[in-house]
This record gives structure tokens, sequence and C-alpha cells, in this order.
């Protein structure tokens, strides 16, 4: 059930102001004495009230009481004005308190009360300091802003104690006329004449409400009653208001377990507090007038109320906060010829500032004290020691977190030692004197992190220059000795410390050098600002003027004002620190910017810089992210330029954005950007210390300030903020408007674009009813305020409210108004339905939807096995099938796989099939497994290229064993013919022989027949032997030719088949290249189809969005339709980038799957091609070992083989 926060803004009262008591009261300047006044303050603590005897009744609002101060006042006139009412200052000494109130920080009102005794005005001052600066009772609701009001009415009375009609009729004559209120002062049977009066025991709150609803009818909220009934009924029922109550006052981003949804309980206990009628009440019913008195409870407030709380952490380094801080705080009005105040140090600490500016300079009188005023520009003085005393009284009354006071310090060493004795005589033990144990302040220990606001509770700090350790303790040591010795006046000076040549010591009033003048005729001592005298609009407007003497401006004397502020130059301060200031300052030690490099380098966090406005923004446009991680680090400080002599300010929120602590403001002038610094720094208890987001704290993070991008680790938001009406917005009957804007990070902000019709001449209740003002996408919310303005018909500021993004309700909420100064107005609210929810980019709300609530988005499939099931059917039963689509895909990818692929499987012919083809970009044309096909030996060799190579080779061997087949023929027939010429020979010298045997027998007896026959034969057996060893020795040296022949032709074979292995292996090596360079051609071609496809889609997307845009007419302004572009542009640029990164990546991967592929295929190839050499030379080596034994059997049988 979601709980009901409990809201207790009231603060404790002491009866005895509740019963009252009798002073006198005073004023000055006019003089008024009001003696024996009856003085009370009411149950709330809303007002202090006093009436005396024969007058009309006062109040005094309490939220704007500053301070309440034990003084007298020492104006001489005040005190003789005293002394003639009978009062001397002996009997007002102990029984005077004084009252110091204003709607803002310059226009203060001073308030004197004299009491009986002493014991009286100790009781009062007390019990009144407990009741203001209640931050609690600045946020209260529009019904108690109404009681409140009544309240006032009800102390307003006349000299007989009662309510004159007429100051009913003030409160509703901006929007009625008074015949009207008088006919509903009628209708409710109170008196309605003009002149007539009420007694207040009659006019209760209950008749007062009744009044306004007459006079006021809320249209808005009826018209809201019926929306969410329907406009059936004259009620709303419980459950309807669970609903009203879910959809539209929670915000949908909220955990539901920390922060639990509306139930039927928690809504039926909002009707029974709420509705006033009893019988609708026991129904569990709401009319539409309870509906309204709970949309104008505290139960509805447009921020969580915690937040008004101190709810953050304040354990982290000083770096990590935003500071409050002020600029010139001396200051009541212009830098130029304006006022000097000490009063002002006390409202602007007392605002919750945290950080102080005193410009001290050299003081001229016969005391030489040291003076505070804005040097050089004709600024009154105030005293260096009464400032410190104001500082001291005020420091942490509303906050007890630590106080930083920037010096801007021009004295000499002599009075420079003056405001260190100053600072520790009057601070006493709230100075921080040395650094705190675990936290040393030494340039020796870079990296040590600042001390907390908690370690710093109640500790003020001083913000100077602080020399090096070294030469501080050598200077104080020779100044503690030439103090201990009396010869103070011999203390080394600068110039022989620094080596700094001075001439002579920067004068703070040069212009009285100039002549009479330009002096003014008023004293500038310490009684000018003393708390007991009002200050005027005269005093704070001559701040808006050039200085008067005699009535004569000081522009008609010897110099033009102008000519001076032209001539006007900033003087640094001195850079000469007295030793003992020096030991003073430890964790603010103001150094020379030399550059964020340098600084990173350093790394010593009680180090900081200050930097004008035009400074701060030169290093924002050149180097933001390096600002952000300086500030991460360690402290700076922002402050306006000198050119702005009307005390003006720039936009803080610049410098927030890149993590600056202390952007100090001018806090005299209630603009704009003090109402953003007001407004921001009301949050967390008021104390001064904002922490910053996470990301502007962690090193290990990077924030760009310029973003336009949602930040890593924060949820981008959407805010409308839809205005119906206001209430009560002004006294008189005028025309206005609302204007709502937003500040933030540059892309956040949206300002003069949001701003509803103009209501004329009524201030009472106008009806806006605007279009919802939708702030689309904001990047950061963390950093966003929303701003909510009321202008006048003359454009001018009737009121206002800062309301932080991170801390805003959503739903329908009344805003209560603040003036310019931030100070709450009673009655003026305006009535708002505030809608917040988590950004989604265009496109992507479907998705959000289903990721919310995915009951209610189920896919069809899922719907359907529901369906089953209501009848009866288990989902066990149900087997999962592929769809027809699925299986129409999956052909259509097989299809498309197959006709990339050749047909006969040959990787050159698949190759030649996809490499002529565009890619048409489907996932089937980038599929890499048809690129890193596996392509074997035997692929290869199936190539034409390949196969026409061996054919090649084959026809070469063919034509060579021709060669040697002829060569060998013409051997053998060469052979032949020798061997069959020897046997011819053999043959014819046989048949010489035998003839000449066959002529000798004839001749011869038979005697000697014998004998020749056998002389014959042995000659014939001779020739026969010659001639078988002329055979022998022919045959043997043909085997030896043949044996040549053969073994040349072996080797010349040998040579060939050698020679085509290797040919073949550097065919197949080439082929394989060829083709996995194509392949990885055919990929480049692929990838490059796609990016160029994927640029065109994003083209075309780009094209068709922000033609969209320029064709939504839901966007009314031009800046709103610039801006929706330039968001569209950057989400594109991001998403295409994307987009793009992710196609490169798996581009890349596709490339590299590729080449370790080839790689793969190279590798096996390699291994194959070694096999084929190793098996070719293993064929023909055992070849040849059979030739040769052919050849030796050949010789060994004498004939050829």
């Amino acid at each position: 059930m979601a709980r009901a926060y409990e809201f207790n803004w009231q603060k404790p009262l002491p009866s005895f102001m509740q019963e009252g008591a009798y002073f006198d009261r005073f004023e000055e300047d006019p003089f008024v004495f009001e003696p024996q006044c009856f003085f009370k303050v009411d149950e709330f603590g809303f007002f202090l009230t006093w009436k005396s005897e024969g007058k009309e009744g006062q109040v005094l609002e309490c939220s704007l009481i500053n301070s309440i101060r034990s003084s007298i006042p020492k104006d001489p006139k005040t005190s003789a004005s005293l002394e003639a009412m009978g009062r001397s200052e002996s009997e007002l000494e102990g029984c005077t308190l004084c009252i110091c109130s204003g709607p803002d920080l310059i226009n203060l009102t001073f308030t004197f009360m004299v009491a009986q005794s002493v014991n009286v005005t100790k009781q009062w001052t007390e019990g009144l300091r407990s009741l203001i600066h209640n931050f609690r009772a600045n946020n209260v609701c529009p019904m108690t802003c109404l009681r409140k009001h009544w309240m006032r009415l009800s102390f307003l009375t006349n000299v007989n104690g009662k309510i004159p009609v007429r100051s009913i009729t003030r409160t509703f004559a901006s929007g009625k006329t008074e015949k009207g209120i008088f006919q509903a002062l009628k209708d409710l049977g109170l008196p309605s004449g003009k002149n007539d009066e009420i007694d207040h025991l009659v006019f209760t709150f209950d008749k007062f409400y009744a009044l306004t609803q007459k006079i006021c009818p809320r249209i808005d909220i009826e018209e809201l009653f019926k929306k969410i009934n329907g406009g059936k009924s004259d009620y709303l029922n419980v459950d309807q208001l669970v609903c009203f109550l879910n959809e539209n006052q929670r915000d949908p981003r909220l955990n539901e377990i920390l922060f639990p949804i509306y139930d039927f309980k928690r809504a039926l206990q909002i009707a029974e507090q709420y509705e006033p009628d009893e019988k609708l009440k026991r129904k569990g019913l709401m009319s539409s007038d309870g509906f309204c008195r709970y949309l104008m409870s505290d139960e509805n407030a447009p921020v969580y109320q915690d937040r008004l709380e101190l709810y953050q952490d304040m354990d982290h380094p000083l770096a990590h906060y935003f500071i409050s801080s002020s600029h010139n705080t001396y200051l009541t009005g212009r830098q130029f010829g304006g006022k000097s105040s000490v009063e002002i140090y006390r409202q602007v600490l007392l605002s919750g500032c945290r950080c102080v500016e005193l410009d001290c300079w050299d003081g001229k009188g016969e005391d030489q004290e040291p003076i505070i005023t804005h040097g050089k520009a004709m600024c009154t003085d105030i005293l260096f020691k009464d400032a410190i005393q104001a500082i001291k009284e005020t420091a942490f009354v509303t906050s007890e977190y630590p106080v930083i006071l920037s010096f801007e310090n021009h004295c000499s060493k002599p009075q420079q030692y003056k405001l260190a004795r100053y600072c520790e005589d009057i601070f006493g033990d709230l100075l921080l004197r040395e650094a705190l144990e675990g936290f040393p302040a030494s340039e020796m220990e870079p990296g040590r992190p600042l001390p907390s606001p908690r370690d710093l509770r109640r500790k003020i700090l001083i913000k100077n220059r602080r020399m090096k350790p070294e030469a501080e303790q050598k200077e104080l040591e020779d100044f503690k000795r030439h103090m201990e010795a009396g010869e103070l006046s011999s203390f080394p000076s600068a110039e022989e410390n620094e080596g700094e040549a001075f001439n002579e010591v920067d004068e703070a009033h040069p212009e009285l050098q100039l002549g009479e003048a330009f002096c003014s005729s008023e004293p500038s001592g310490p009684e000018e600002e003393e708390s007991g005298r009002k200050m005027t609009q005269d005093e704070v407007e001559i701040s808006e003027a050039p200085y008067q003497e005699n009535g004569k401006k000081v522009g008609e004397a010897n110099m033009d004002v102008q000519e001076l502020i032209n001539s006007y130059h900033y003087v640094a301060a001195t850079t000469n620190v007295h030793p003992y200031l020096s030991s003073i300052v430890n964790y603010a030690q103001a150094v020379k910017f030399l550059g964020f490099e340098v600084a990173e380098d350093n790394n010593i966090h009680h180090n900081m810089s200050s930097f004008n406005e035009t400074v701060g923004l030169g290093l924002l446009k050149t180097s933001a992210i390096e600002f952000v991680n300086y500030n991460k680090r360690q402290m700076s400080r922002l402050y306006p330029k000198g050119g702005r002599v009307d005390s003006s300010n720039y936009m803080p929120q610049i410098f927030w954005n890149a993590g600056c602590q202390m952007v100090a403001l001018n806090f005299q002038t209630p603009d704009l950007s003090m109402q953003l610094n007001q407004g921001k720094f009301e949050y967390n208890g008021s104390c001064g210390y904002l922490l910053k987001p996470d990301f502007m704290q962690r090193p290990d993070r990077m924030f760009d300030p310029f973003s336009e991008t949602p930040v890593d680790g924060v949820i981008a938001a959407m805010c409308s903020v839809q205005v119906f009406s206001g209430q009560f917005l002004s006294d008189k009957k005028i025309g206005t408007y609302v204007e709502v804007d937003m500040y933030g990070l540059p892309t956040d902000t949206i300002r003069k674009e949001f701003r509803t019709k103009m209501v004329m001449n009524n201030g009472l209740n106008p009806l806006y009813n605007s279009e919802p003002f939708e702030f689309r996408k904001v990047i950061l919310p963390d950093l966003a305020v929303l701003r909510i303005a009321v202008y006048d018909d003359n454009n001018k500021l009737i009121g206002q409210r800062i309301l932080p993004l991170d801390g805003l309700q959503a739903g329908y909420r009344h805003i209560s108004l603040r003036n310019e100064g931030n100070k709450p107005l009673s009655l003026p609210t305006v009535f708002c339905n505030i809608v917040l929810k988590t950004y989604v980019p265009d496109g992507f709300g479907a998705i959000v939807d289903a990721l919310s609530d995915p009951k209610r988005f189920l896919s069809v499939t899922e719907k359907r096995v529901d369906q089953m099931k209501a009848m009866g059917i288990e989902e066990c039963d149900i087997v999962d099938v592929l769809s027809d689509s699925s299986k129409s895909d999956k052909k259509r990818k097989v299809s498309q796989v197959k006709a990339s692929v050749s047909p006969c499987g040959s990787p050159e012919l698949r190759h030649t099939s996809t490499a002529g083809q565009q890619p048409a970009g489907s996932s089937a044309a980038t599929d890499t497994a048809l690129l890193v096909h596996p392509v074997s030996v035997d692929d290869l060799k199936q190539t034409k290229t390949y196969l026409k190579l061996v054919k090649e080779q084959q026809r070469g061997l063919s034509a060579l064993k021709k060669k040697h087949a002829k060569e060998q023929l013409v051997m053998q027939r060469t052979h032949s013919t020798q061997v069959d010429r020897i046997v011819s020979q053999h043959n014819k010298e046989k048949g010489t022989l035998e003839k000449q045997l066959e002529k000798a027998v004839k001749k011869a007896s038979e005697k000697n027949s014998s004998h020749l026959k056998m002389e014959t034969d042995f000659k014939l057996q001779t020739v026969s032997a010659e001639h078988k060893e002329k055979v022998n020795e022919l045959v043997s040296q043909q085997c030896g030719e043949w044996s040549g022949l053969i073994g040349g032709h072996g080797a010349e074979s040998q040579a060939l088949r050698d020679q085509h292995v290797l040919q073949q292996c550097e065919l197949l090596k080439a082929l394989l290249a060829s083709l996995q360079q194509q392949h990885r051609q055919q990929l480049q071609l692929i990838h490059n189809q796609h990016g160029k496809e994927v640029r065109a889609k994003q083209a075309k997307s780009s094209m068709e969005s922000g033609k969209a845009i320029s064709q939504d007419k839901s966007i009314k302004n031009k800046a709103e339709r610039e801006r929706r572009v330039r968001e569209l542009n950057s989400c594109n640029t991001k998403k295409f980038l994307e987009e793009r990164k992710r196609l490169y990546m798996k581009q890349s991967e596709e490339t590299e799957q590729l080449q370790k592929a080839q790689r793969e295929q190279q590798d096996k190839l390699e291994k194959c091609i070694e096999q084929l050499l190793r098996s070719h030379h293993s064929k023909y080596h055992s070849e040849g070992q059979q030739d040769a034994e052919r050849e030796e059997r050949g010789k060994t049988t004498g004939k050829p083989q």
C-alpha cells in the first residue's frame, strides 16, 4: 500500500508566545513609537501580531523575518526621539529586541520591541528565533495558505476588534466586482455591507473557504472530476480514485517495492480524510469538494517534501558539492558608485549562502583599520572587523556546514596581520586555524582529498593565497622574533621578501585625489550600518546613480562618471601575503591557474582557482571535459565579469553543468540567475551544499557538459507540463500569462518557448487551459530545473517557482509561487498537470511497452497456447513444428546458396558464377561459408588450367618417347649394319680362302692338297677367331653406346617428369592463390555493396524521419521543430555510427574468417605438394633402379636389351 507522507512543517510554539505579552514598539526613519502593544504569535507560527488600544491590528509574517537581535539603535536621532518619549538608553539596554524583516536581502525593515523586563526579552528573543528560518513552512499546501490568509484577515481587525468587510473584498477584487462579493457574503449569512464589520468568531475558516469556492469556483477541477468518473455521477468511488491515483498522481518510473502503488485501502483513507460530507464518507465516496480539498493538500506537493530535509550524504570531499556562493557580498546595489553594508553579510548568510567575498583594502584613517569596499569604483566603505563580527553572528544560524571567506586581498602586510588577528580574535574556535588530522593541506602530500562538509561543521575557512611552507615558516619565525623584541616596524617589507618593486600601495579610492566632488557627503564609518536603523528605499537606490553632493550630481563636477566607468580596470589581489595570514589558510588555497594538465599533474586538492565568467566560458568552449575532471578533484570559483557595473548576474547553470562548486552571484540583484540559485539551494535542508551527480565525482567517469546524448548510467526523462489555471495571482485586475522554462544542460535548456495565452482583466482565477508543454528529452534530470513564472500584461514578474526535476512529482499539482527574492507569496498558485516518464526514442515505444507489460503484449503463438489451455489441452501435448513461413524462408536461403554454387562443383566455375553477379545484400550473398568452402588438391586438379597443363605435359612426354624410340631405332639399325658388315667381310674372307683352297687342291697333288687343306683350315680358324674378336669388340662397343643412349633417354625423361611435377605444384599454388584473391575481392564487393545499401538505407531513414518532423502538425513552434531535428540528427548519428560499427565488426570478422580459412587451405596444399613430390621421387627412383638392372643384365649377356 502507498504510504502517506507526514509533512511536519510546524515548529513547537512556546505557550507564552500564544498567550501574548505587552511591549512598547518603535521604528526608525520615520520614527514611530507605539506604547503598550499586545504581541502574540498564532498557533501555527505564521504571524507575529500586535494591537494597541484604539488602533488597528497589525501582522508581520514570520516567513519574512530574517533575524532576531538583542540590540538597541545607536542613531543619535532615534536616541533623542526615545528620550523625548521617556525612554532612556539605560532603560532600553537588555530589554529591547530587534526584528529584521523584508521581502528580499536589501529592502529591510527593523522593528524594535521593548519589554517590561530582561527575562521577557530573553524569552521572546529565543522563542522568535526558534520560529524563523522554517523552510518547511515555506512549502505548505494551498489549503494551509488559505487558512493562513484567513488568519491574516482575522488579525487585521479595526479599532473595534472586528474584521472590516473591505479587507475581505480586497482579497477578491482582482477578479470579481464588489457586488458579487457582497452577494456571496450575504448567501453565507455574513454581514455584506461595504462598511460592515464581521466578528472574527463568526468568520470561521469554513465560512472563508466556502466564500472562496463561491467567488472562485474551481471549474478546472470540476472538469477533471467529471473526466475521472465519466460525468455519470456527482461522486467518485474508491476504484475510480485508485485508478486516478495510480495513472495520474504517481510517477510511473518509481519502483513498486520502494514506492508501492495505491490500493483500495489507501484510496479509502484518502476519501475519508478529505471528504467533508459524512454520508458520502461512510459510503466510501468522494465529492468534487472533497476531491478539491485533496488536490490542495500536503499530499499533492509539487516536489517530494523529504527533499526539503537534509537528505544527501554530507561525507564526500568538499569538491563534490555545489556551494551557494556570493560575489561582492558587501554591496547592496551597483558595483560602481554603490553602497557597502555590513547588514548584507548577515542577510546573505541567513539565506543559506556558504561562501562570501571580502574585498580588503588598507584603511586611511588614524586607526589604520582595514576596510571592505569595491576598490577604485567610488563605493562606500565598511570596516573589516564589523563584517567579521556580523559573519560570526550569522554564519551557522541556518546551516551548520562550513563557511568559506573569499578574501580579495589588497592590503599591505601590516594590515594583513590585522585581518588575521581579527579573524582569530572574533571567530575564536569557529576559525579553522590548522588542517584536520588525516587531511593534510600540504603540497608534500598530493592526491589527498579534501575533508567533507560534515568534517568541517561549524568551521570558517579562509580562501587566500598561501606562501610556500618553507618561506612561511621562516618568515613567521622572523615575525614572531620581531614581535617579541617589539620591533614590528623593522619586519621585512614585501620588497625584501618577494623582490617586487611597489612604488606605492594601491588606493581603494583614487577618486578622492580628484577633488571633493567625488567624495560622499555621508559618513562611511561603522555606525552607518548598525542594526538599529531602517534601510530606506532611497538609500538602496543610491546604488543606481552616481554619488551626490549637496543635491548636485557628481557627473556635473570635474569629471563625468561614465568616463570613470569606462576607464575603470580591475585590480588584482596582492601576491605578497603576510606569513601570519598565510598560516590560517588551509583547504582553500588560491593559486594562479596554469592549465588543467598542470593541475592534474600536481594533484593538489586544496589548491583552487577563481575565474571570471568570460574566462570560464572560454575554458568551457575549449576544454569542457577537462574542466569537469578538474572540478572532481579540486574547487573552482566563478564570478561575474567586471563589466557588470549594475551588479547583474550571468547564467549560473552553464557552470553548474561543468561541476563548478562556487558559482558566485550578486545576491543583491534578485534576477533570473539568483532565482535559479535560491531555488536550487532551497533543497537539502537549505544547508548551502548540494551533492553533485555521481558522474561528476568519480574519476573513472567521463562527462561532456555539452553532450546531446544520454549519459552512461543516467536515464533520460520526458516531462510535460499543462497549465490549467491560476489562483489569487494579483490584487489588481490585470492580464496574466504563465511561462514554463527548463534549465539544465544546453540540450535540455528550453526557455521563452512555452507560454499560455494571455487572460485579460482577471488576476484572481484566470483559466489558461493550455496545451501540454512537452520537454521531450531531458538527458540529465539530475541537473535540470523547471521554472514556472507568471507575468502581467506589461511583462512584469508576478511570481515564480524553481522546481528540481529530480524531485518533481507527477500529477495534478498546485504550485505555490515565490517573489523574485524567493520569498513565499501567501496565496498565488498555478494549477498544473505534470507528466513524467522515461524518455523513449521514436520507434521504440512498442518495445518499451512490451517490456513494461509483457502479458499485454504476448505473441500470437503464446496467445494461441493460452487459448488451447483454456480448452483443456496440455502444453506438453503440443509439439514444436517449423512453420510454413520458416520453411519457405529456409528453402529460399538454400536455393540462394545453391544458385551461388557451380553445378560441376569446380571452385573455379563456382567462383565464376558468383563473381559475375552483383551482390543483392541478402543474407545468402554475404554467407561466407560459400567463400570459405574447403578447396582440395583434387578440386584444383579438375580445373581447366591444370588439366590443360597435364595434357600439354603428356604430349611433351609422348613426343620425347617418340624421339627416344626413333634414336634407339637408328642406333639399332646402325649397330645391325656394322655387325652385318663384319659378318659379310668374314664370309668374304672365308669364301676367298675356300676358293684359294679349291684352286690349290686342283693344282696340287693329293699329299699337297691335304697340307693345303690343313693350312686353309688353320687360316679359316684364324679368320674366324679374328672375326669373333671383332664381333665381340663391336658388340661391346654397341652395348656401351646403347646403354648411354638409354641412360640419356631415361635422364631426359626423368628431368621432364620432374619439371612437369614442379610445374603442376606451382600451378596448384597459383590456382589456389588466384581463387583466394578472387574470394577476397568478392567478399570486398559484397561488403562494399552491403555498406552502400546500409548508407542508402540510413539516408532514406534520415530523410523520412526529417520529413515526418517537418510534417508533424503537433509541433507548433520553429524552435521545437529545430530541436527535434537536432535531436533526430544526433540520435541518427549515434545509431548510424553504431550500425556501421557493427557492420564493420561483422565484416572484419568475416574477412578474418576467410583469411584464416585460406591460410588453412594453403597449409593443406603445401602438405599435399610435399607428399606428391615424395611419392613422385620414390616412384621414379625405383624405375631408375630397374633400368639400371636391365642394363647390367644386357652387359652381362653381351646383347642389347
